[in-house]
């Protein structure tokens, strides 16, 4: 009896938590249901991102991705997509085309001294500064101010604008061009912020989707076809730097072929990430990137050539020679002067020098002599320098420059936005602020001089134009007619 007993308790235990498992399930099962049909109305950009979402084949149908970190001052940038072009022939990928950052907005440090910041410090930097200038409506593709036309129509590159990326990668149907602070957004913005973090590489690789790349150039030097993959760069930190610093950095080429291309991890990611793509010489080595030739790749040799210049769109050097022709009317001489940024301001003697030795030659000509003027020093400022003795010296030399609020300026700015974006459609929302291209216009009148060129010594600006002279973007019979 006693077990009988025992046995009708079990049972009737037994009874109860089979009841409550069904219960339990039952909720579960109607919770499930609601929140299905709850999600199903809500917009795709109001939803969390999936760690796969990104790359499934619907969104991306077998497509690859490079996209890269570009920062400091304009030119740069441009020396950078020049890099970011390469590689993606080279990888075989579609190249993501960034906008122009804000001058110095994202800041890498210096290679020379170790000291940058990390691949994926620098990503996340700039797709918050991307979104920023998104939220102002001050976004400018560098497709806008670059003309492509020669490398895309020809198919030698393939591309994409960032804010199509941004759709596609982080599953948002969303139009980029209206988007601005006024909006309540604050679900899209958490979205937008984790798709920003996991592209940047800050949640780590994720398999067959995203490889970000944490090689910079303070342990990497990508070459091409040299025969020296895994073999040490000439440049290396010295004793002094080591125990200073107290790092051991060791700086190696690397084939980017060998290393990213066909066989290895990286190449089966639809996106590819680089931090930086900035290079430069130094000390007999290039400090990250040093591809200057293709011996056994005509189709890369022949994009290096091409990449070497690539020049403004149309309506900004239409806008820069009818300054030249229709306001100077005449031959004219350029002066570049950068005094206030950086290392420059500490060195005005030599570069004020330089324009005065020029200034000199030409006044045993025909006077007086026509100067453009591009400087980052205000005019107001001019007081007590060579650029002041200039001005008071009509008789001989007469002065010309322009300014972010001439009508000259201010029209083409209009005429870019009303002509398209870049690589995509008339805006619907065109920009509320015009962006800001009295720079790119500096530089082409300054190509146009025919007097010749001053330019401040170490300035990528001054380098930049030097090129454009080289490519002799105001034919000859255009600079006679001046």
């Amino acid at each position: 009896m006693k077990n009988l007993g025992r046995n009708r308790v079990w049972k009737k235990k037994g009874f109860y938590n089979t009841t409550s498992l069904l219960s339990i399930s039952l909720l579960i099962f109607i919770f499930i249901f609601i929140f299905i049909s709850y999600t199903s109305h809500i917009p795709n950009s109001l939803l969390p991102i999936s760690r796969t979402s990104q790359c499934t084949p619907q969104n991306l149908p077998g497509q690859r991705f490079l996209w890269y970190a570009p920062h400091s001052g304009f030119s740069n940038q441009v020396s950078e997509f020049k890099n970011a072009i390469l590689m993606a022939a080279i990888l075989n990928r579609t190249l993501v085309v960034p906008p122009i950052l804000d001058h110095h907005a994202v800041a890498l440090g210096s290679c020379p001294k170790f000291r940058v910041l990390g691949p994926g410090e620098i990503r996340l930097s700039v797709w918050n500064h991307v979104i920023d200038l998104l939220r102002s409506q001050r976004y400018v593709s560098m497709a806008d101010i670059i003309d492509l036309s020669s490398l895309v129509s020809i198919s030698v590159i393939q591309a994409i604008d960032f804010r199509d990326f941004i759709s596609l990668w982080c599953g948002v149907n969303v139009d980029f061009d209206c988007f601005d602070e006024s909006n309540d957004q604050s679900s899209l913005l958490d979205s937008l912020k984790q798709c920003g973090s996991r592209l940047s590489g800050l949640d780590g690789n994720v398999d067959k989707c995203i490889y970000a790349l944490d090689e910079d150039c303070r342990t990497t030097v990508w070459t091409y076809q040299q025969n020296d993959d895994e073999v040490l760069d000439s440049f290396q930190p010295d004793e002094q730097l080591k125990k200073k610093k107290k790092i051991s950095y060791i700086r190696k080429r690397r084939d980017v072929y060998k290393t990213l291309g066909p066989g290895s991890k990286a190449e089966s990611a639809t996106v590819l990430a680089f931090g930086s793509l900035f290079t430069a010489p130094y000390k007999g080595s290039e400090l990250y990137i040093d591809i200057n030739e293709a011996p056994r790749d005509q189709r890369i040799s022949s994009l290096i050539q091409k990449i070497e210049f690539l020049p403004f769109v149309p309506l900004i050097t239409s806008a820069a020679k009818e300054y030249a022709i229709e306001t100077i009317k005449g031959p004219f001489l350029c002066a570049q002067l950068r005094l206030l940024d950086g290392q420059f301001k500490n060195h005005w003697k030599a570069t004020f020098l330089a324009l005065k030795n020029k200034v000199d030659s030409l006044k045993k000509g025909p006077l007086p002599i026509s100067i453009f003027v591009m400087t980052d020093l205000p005019e107001a400022d001019w007081h007590g320098s060579y650029l002041e003795d200039l001005a008071r010296d009509s008789g001989s030399v007469k002065l010309y420059v322009l300014r972010e609020k001439d009508e000259l300026v201010i029209r083409t700015a209009k005429k870019l936005i009303e002509s398209g974006h870049g690589m995509r459609l008339k805006q619907q929302c065109p920009p509320q602020v015009l962006p800001d291209i009295l720079l790119y216009i500096e530089e082409t009148v300054c190509s146009c001089a025919s007097l010749g060129f001053v330019g401040t010594a170490g300035s990528t600006i001054a380098e930049g134009i030097e090129v454009m002279r080289k490519f002799n973007i105001c034919p000859s019979h255009s600079q006679t007619a001046l």
